[in-house]
């Protein structure tokens, strides 16, 4: 008896053992779309002036490289038609303009024109509020571990209805944290955002940045940080999925590109965890 166990035992080991091979799986790869990734962000006392928009494609899953775009023309308009050209640095897919002038509620239309198709977004710029505090506290976590807790504060306009989206970028990871918050229930009342990871350290710095975006950008990001499990790779990174944005081909409507045209005004703080 003692021998069919082993034998049995034996067996088991092997099969265990023996499956490490990498396999291959033969996935149909559909057509290349375009993945624009266009947030002006005009930081609270600066000019705002430059501005990046970054042109790839979606590629294959075991593609270990995004595609870059080349050779587009890009522009945004503002509401008097005046144009902000965006200026390829070349073989990068990357769009520089030095020369664009934010303007808190203005409206601007991007237009992107590459391959023969033409990709329009609108959208409208919006205002955020100033961080009047950073605030750190020690809170009992999962185990007997505490765990550091960063939260900022700020005061929301009650005039208005306003949407935040807030990111927290640690010294130990490799992307931000990002989150979407609507003032729905906190109309006119200080406001917070908070950043908590059993990682965090005295003498962790934390990058928190806050900015003003409009509703459907907030219904986007809603959806998109859902599909993404929160926070998996950063927002504008390839979506898993076809989550559609506000790009319209104007060329042909069933060749839809990927990602957003937002503008926002941002606030942000470094702070060092003690």
């Amino acid at each position: 008896m003692k021998k069919i166990y082993s034998l049995v035992l034996l067996v088991l080991i092997f099969s265990l053992t023996g499956c490490e091979d990498v396999v291959d799986i033969d996935l149909d790869t559909a057509p290349p779309r375009l993945v624009v990734e266009a947030s002006i962000d005009w930081q609270k006392g600066t000019t705002g002036q430059q501005q990046k928009i970054r042109l790839t494609t979606t590629a294959g899953y075991y593609e270990t490289t995004v595609p870059p775009v080349s050779g587009a023309i890009v522009t945004i308009t503002n509401s008097t038609n005046t144009v902000f050209n965006f200026t390829e640095t070349p073989g990068t897919g990357d769009y520089v303009c030095t020369t664009f002038v934010p303007v808190i509620d203005e409206a601007y239309t991007l237009t992107i024109t590459v391959d023969g198709q033409t990709y329009k977004a609108q959208e409208t710029l919006k205002a955020v509020p100033e961080i009047t505090s950073v605030q750190q506290e020690t809170t009992g976590g999962f185990g007997s571990e505490d765990v550091i807790e960063v939260k900022y504060y700020y005061q929301d306009d009650g005039a208005v209805n306003n949407y935040y989206l807030d990111s927290f970028k640690a010294d130990f990871s490799a992307f931000p944290e990002y989150s979407v918050t609507s003032d729905e229930f906190f109309q006119g009342n200080q406001m917070f955002g908070l950043f908590s990871n059993e990682d965090t350290k005295p003498g962790t710095q934390v990058a928190i940045r806050l900015f003003g975006i409009s509703e459907r950008y907030y219904n986007y990001m809603q959806v998109l940080l859902s599909i993404s499990g929160g926070n998996g790779g950063g927002p504008f990174q390839t979506p898993p999925a076809s989550v559609r944005g506000n790009l319209v081909n104007q060329t042909d409507s069933k060749n839809y590109a990927l990602g957003y045209f937002r503008l926002s005004e941002m606030e942000q703080r470094m702070y060092t965890v003690q």
